[in-house]
């Protein structure tokens, strides 16, 4: 499908973001939403058979048609807004689809499964992909949850890179009707965008959804500063509008004397950036120059510096403020020429020159490559393009793979993600360009050449001169690096010297290959020390069944690099051991035999007699208990863990006191020592068990923050769904952090989950767990 060329002065100013005009904020109808979305999709795709659209919507309309926003409006909005921002993006099909869908494995009846045999396995691994990481939460205190939940991002990106651009547009949707959420969950949601989502869609070239999340963010959370500065922005608009009009008539009419057919548009710079510069370089608005820019659209790269040449005899450019992006791309390769100039006034200006494929990067990034592919119109220098845009997520997913010390893969990320860090371009000797953090040293230099150029490096020339390591590279500066194969390898002193997340990386994993052997030793003396002082017999956990399970789950490639792993740090031995015995409870749970049990239980000759001494109202609770090769012996519930109907439950033969119910996930059953395992026994819940009007005892623990009235709210969802609080005990931090462990009665897990929904539902309130010990 060929790209749409408006040549020519384009009256509007472009602001950055996606257009809004095609929602309108007050929409209540979602058939009338679907109808733009229909006239979208056919706008740009080349096919006009929406067969597969019309029959996602109809699904969706299905599932979501009881649920309502907190707006009050039908849900169904969400997803076909969701929908038409990606065709906005102008996105295949599929994706197209798994926008409407996105929310119907999370919320509704309907399984993936279902999804599968309805459309395809790609839809149905789109929406699970998504709804995947709609579950993850980024804002955890826990440094550990954080970096996991990071991780399995990257690699549900990995498996398909659609699924974070819907996940986008979901973020932006949502962002946009924030309105109707509390203060605090508005700041949560704003924070996580900026940090995670705003650079994420920058670092794919997604610039209409980073430019918009950015500006949104910024509205709650700095509320204050957001007003101030959209006052005395409109304030001046009108002015520098026609300002910026005035040189685009005099630049159209001077392109055409010279031939050179071109776009011309106004760029409003959007109110985040100039937040953020205005911060930083301690500038008022009236010293922003960049704040209207001017847009030139050209066919080709030569058509760009014939056109910058132009310019420049036009207008007195000024010193220092021309950069050449098209030479020297950005991480997330847009490219364009940039220049500020002196206006006939004295006033400064900047224009943007790039060609129609530079532009359409910069807009849409890697989400341009569907479009791309669906139109016909793919060949392979476009397709090594994207493969380029890729490098990045490689990295992050090589960083995966290499790091196994949460903190560290943490910090990277940051670093990575931090879009605002300057940047400086210096050159190989062979003229190839190196894009670095600023501040960066040779040593970051040569392992952005390649790793082993790093690990054997032992000097560097810079500008045909030696320089010291420490040396900090400047624009421009090309550089030699001198390796030596006698090197040792790299220095611990360089990690004090290197800028960039790449070396120190490469630096930290050369050291942890280099005391492999020693980290390996000290990793099997840790797991062998913790398992005997927990009474736990390491070797029936270490068989291959078991091991390989371990090795999956943290990424290595064989048990080796897992005891190294513990031997420097990156793992603790008790989650390992944790791990292990998990797989093994998995493997032997339902293996032990009647005979082993009735032996058991004959050698605990009280059992019978603890059966007939308890009280009648304890027995008729046992009743709801079926235990395999046992009438209703002796039959109780255990404390550590308060099992209730619907938790899956097992047994444990106790020395003399009968059997104790536990549910599965209880960590007395995952930390049993080995040698006790023979007394597992199968049970489960009788079908009258959850209508005999029982009630239970459980205990949940609630985590939020610890706001004015937020104990009220709670208490008053029990109160409402007539449940007596037996306990109550609550714990503060000085972060302003609270801890509700709460006790009650429950009839089963059907009623507890519909409690714990409504308490999540609270103001403040993060996260709802059930108590596993007691």
């Amino acid at each position: 499908m060929e790209e749409e060329k408006t040549v020519g002065l384009v009256e509007t100013f472009d602001t950055g973001e996606l257009s809004t005009e095609l929602i309108p904020p007050n929409f209540t109808d979602p058939d009338d939403l679907f109808e733009i979305l229909k006239k979208t999709v056919s706008s740009y795709h080349p096919s006009n058979d929406l067969e597969m659209i019309n029959k996602a919507y109809e699904l969706a309309k299905d599932a979501h048609k009881d649920q309502k926003r907190k707006s009050g409006e039908p849900y169904l909005i969400h997803p076909v807004c969701v929908a038409i921002i990606l065709a906005q993006l102008e996105m295949d099909k599929e994706t197209i689809v798994g926008g409407l869908l996105h929310d119907v494995v999370e919320d509704t009846k309907y399984t993936t499964e279902d999804l599968t045999e309805m459309f395809s396995a790609e839809i149905a691994a789109l929406v699970d992909g998504v709804t995947k990481l709609t579950q993850l939460n980024y804002s955890s205190d826990k440094l550990e949850l954080q970096a996991e939940n990071l991780r399995k991002m990257f690699l549900a990106m990995a498996k398909d890179i659609r699924v974070i651009i819907i996940k986008l547009a979901d973020r932006l949707h949502n962002m946009r009707t924030m309105q109707f959420m509390k203060p605090e969950k508005q700041k949560e949601k704003s924070k996580e965008t900026m940090e995670i989502y705003a650079p994420i869609a920058d670092r794919l070239g997604i610039s209409k959804v980073k430019v918009e999340l950015d500006d949104l963010s910024l509205q709650y959370l700095e509320p204050e500063a957001y007003r101030d500065l959209s006052e005395q922005f409109n304030a001046i608009k009108e002015y520098k509008e026609n300002f910026v009009k005035e040189i685009m008539e005099e630049v159209d009419k001077r392109l055409i004397e010279n031939n050179i057919k071109a776009t011309i548009d106004g760029r409003v710079k959007h109110l985040f950036s100039i937040y953020r510069k205005m911060a930083k370089q301690h500038k008022t608005l009236d010293q922003i120059y960049d704040l209207f820019a001017i847009r030139i659209i050209v066919d080709n790269d030569q058509e760009c510096y014939t056109a910058l040449g132009i310019i420049h005899e036009m207008y007195k450019p000024i010193p220092g403020r021309f950069k050449d992006y098209i030479a020297m791309p950005k991480p997330n390769h847009y490219q364009s020429l940039h220049t500020t100039l002196i206006g006939p006034t004295g006033q400064p200006f900047e224009i943007q020159i790039r060609t129609y494929e530079m532009h359409r990067t910069a807009e849409y990034g890697i989400a341009a490559h569907w479009r791309y592919k669906e139109s016909g119109g793919s060949n392979s220098s476009k397709n090594q393009r994207e493969e380029e845009k890729m490098a990045w997520l490689r990295r992050i997913l090589e960083w995966q793979h290499d790091m196994d010390d949460n903190k560290e893969f943490l910090s990277s990320i940051k670093s990575d993600l931090d879009l605002y860090s300057d940047r400086i371009y210096c050159f190989t000797p062979n003229g190839d360009v190196k894009n670095l953090p600023a501040g960066s040293t040779p040593i970051d230099f040569a392992y952005a050449v390649h790793t082993a150029v790093g690990n054997k490096m032992v000097g560097a020339r810079v500008n045909g001169s030696i320089v010291k390591l420490d040396y900090e590279i400047q624009n421009g500066d090309r550089i030699d690096i001198i390796t030596s194969q006698n090197s040792r390898g790299p220095s611990r002193d360089w990690l004090n010297l290197v800028k960039s997340s790449q070396a120190k990386n490469k630096i930290n994993q050369w050291f942890r290959n280099e005391f492999k052997e020693d980290n390996i030793i000290k990793g099997k003396e840790l797991l062998h020390t913790y398992c005997k002082n927990k009474g736990i017999d390491l070797s029936v956990l270490l068989r291959n069944e078991y091991t390989a399970a371990c090795i999956r789950k943290y990424g290595f490639r064989d048990w080796e690099s897992v005891c190294a792993a513990i031997g420097h740090g990156g793992l603790k031995e008790g989650q390992v051991v944790n791990k292990l015995q998990d797989e093994y409870n998995k493997k032997n749970k339902r293996i032990v035999s009647d005979a082993q049990v009735h032996e058991v239980i004959e050698n605990a000759k009280e059992a019978k007699q603890v059966a007939e001494h308890t009280s009648k109202e304890h027995l008729k609770s046992k009743s709801g208990i079926i235990v395999e090769g046992l009438d209703d012996l002796a039959v109780r519930f255990s404390k550590c863990c308060s099992p209730v109907p619907g938790d899956e439950i097992v047994g444990f033969v106790t020395r003399g006191r009968g059997v104790s119910i536990h549910r599965t996930d209880c960590v007395n059953m995952i930390h049993l020592p080995v040698s006790e395992k023979n007394r597992l026994i199968e049970a489960e819940w009788s079908p009258e068990a959850k209508d005999s009007g029982e009630v239970y005892p459980v205990e949940i623990v609630i985590y939020c923050y610890n706001r004015s009235g937020v104990l009220f709210d709670i208490s008053r969802i029990f109160t409402e769904n007539n449940i007596d609080v037996k306990s109550m005990n609550v714990r503060t931090t000085k972060q302003e952090r609270a801890t509700i462990t709460v006790g009650f009665e429950t009839h089963g897990v059907e009623q507890l989950d519909r409690l714990i929904s409504k308490l999540k539902s609270v103001e403040s309130v993060n996260d709802i767990e059930r108590s596993t010990n007691g």
